[in-house]
């Protein structure tokens, strides 16, 4: 896991998907990469990939429960970084209402 530093924060966020993903995490709390994918209308492949330079930024975590992956923000994050999350959601929920449009009422692996 790397030092949490704005730089890196902000690198990792400064790509649509990975900010899109930080966002409906930071909203939602915890997603199965099968929700994410319906979310961002994208592919399996490309949202793992992006999931794991997340995961490598040490901004989320993951547990699996059956053939599922669960992610969600790291609960070691700095304050600052939540803070930052959390503020961007809020301030951005029309960028963000079509993806969550998109999420599944009740979760695809429910």
């Amino acid at each position: 896991m790397s030092t949490l530093t704005p730089v890196v924060l902000f690198k990792a966020l400064a790509d649509d998907t990975r900010a899109r993903i930080c966002l409906l995490l930071a909203q939602r709390g915890e997603l199965c990469v099968c929700d994410l994918t319906a979310a961002l209308a994208a592919s399996q492949p490309k949202v793992s990939r992006h999931l794991a330079l997340l995961r490598s930024a040490g901004l989320l975590s993951d547990r699996r429960a059956g053939h599922w992956v669960y992610y969600r923000l790291a609960v070691t994050l700095p304050s600052w970084v939540t803070e930052v999350l959390d503020h961007s959601a809020a301030g951005n929920v029309a960028w963000l209402a079509e993806s969550i449009a998109r999420l599944p009422p009740s979760g695809c692996c429910d």
